[in-house]
């Protein structure tokens, strides 16, 4: 797959079609939005686009509009340096001739995704050439319905979609990129692997999907000289608890207290369930009645992405 893991998408025929489409896609012009829930392998996908279409020798530029307001413009825009003076390209000028992942494209503040569309109606004008790639954890068809998601902005990005399925709901794929990755960690070594493990790790929900399936998988092979992986091994349980507040980026574990632990855990259920209460609830283990009051003491705190909460 042209140094896209092939093994880290699965052979699901749900997700091969995903891939098919992708391939055929590639060779157009067309904008395409990815589908699919956090840490399932939406910007790998749109990796492997541009890498299979006649831009892949040319750049490849990804932007997370789920990051600060200010940086998300900057970034796309370009800006001048205050110390040096010195004025820094936007993406979509580096990336000319070649792709623009915009990452979480549902992030954009509302009235950015207005200019925003404005900017890309006229990058002919500035010859600027690039194929735009968007990805999103959320029904962006639903967002524009209820006034959250500029529909101009919508119409050009999601010409045509493309959707991946999340992991628990491909028990094989599961069982065969955990074998995978356990198999890349010890460089290639063989190890057996309890039954017990897989049955667990198929119970799961696999909340961040792939992602968190990495985690635990490096959280199990500390002792990277065993022989055999067992149950005792397997960060599940009260390790993944930790391990799921860490950042997508893998920069660590950050330092905190339990309530803005609980704040966080909170929030990111409520990301990965699309603000889905009932879904976000049965995630955490709570009711919803308890969620319900969380919800509404943190934005009575003031914490802003409570107080946005619909």
């Amino acid at each position: 797959m042209d140094t896209v893991n092939v093994e880290l998408f699965g052979k699901d025929p749900k997700v091969q079609r995903a891939i098919a489409t992708a391939k055929n896609l590639a060779v157009t012009k067309a904008p395409i939005l990815i589908v699919g829930e956090n840490g399932i392998g939406k910007k790998s996908l749109g990796r492997y686009i541009h890498l299979n279409s006649n831009r892949g020798d040319y750049p490849l530029e990804i932007i997370d509009c789920a990051t600060d307001v200010q940086s998300v413009e900057d970034e796309i825009l370009g800006y001048r340096n205050e110390e040096s003076g010195r004025f820094n390209r936007g993406i979509l000028e580096r990336a000319n001739k070649g792709t623009v992942i915009f990452a979480n494209i549902d992030c954009l503040e509302e009235n950015f995704q207005k200019k925003l569309h404005k900017i890309l109606s006229e990058l002919d004008d500035y010859d600027i050439d690039v194929r735009i790639i968007s990805t999103t954890t959320k029904n962006l068809s639903k967002l524009v319905g209820a006034g959250r998601f500029y529909r101009g902005l919508y119409m050009m990005v999601a010409t045509n979609s493309v959707y991946l399925p999340p992991l628990r709901e491909r028990i094989g794929d599961l069982n065969e990129i955990a074998k995978y990755l356990i198999n890349q960690k010890l460089d290639g070594r063989n190890i057996e692997i309890e039954q017990g493990v897989l049955d667990k790790m198929n119970e799961h929900y696999w909340a961040q999907n792939i992602n968190e399936l990495k985690t635990v998988i490096d959280g199990s092979l500390m002792d990277s000289s065993a022989e055999r992986l067992t149950i005792s091994d397997l960060a599940l349980g009260d390790k993944k608890v930790i391990n799921s507040i860490m950042d997508e980026d893998g920069d660590g574990i950050r330092l905190m207290s339990l309530q803005e632990a609980e704040k966080l855990l909170i929030k990111k259920a409520l990301v990965h369930t699309s603000e889905n209460r009932t879904q976000a609830a049965k995630i955490l283990g709570v009711s919803i009645r308890t969620l319900r009051n969380k919800i509404n003491e943190y934005r009575n705190d003031g914490s802003s992405y409570f107080v946005n909460l619909r």
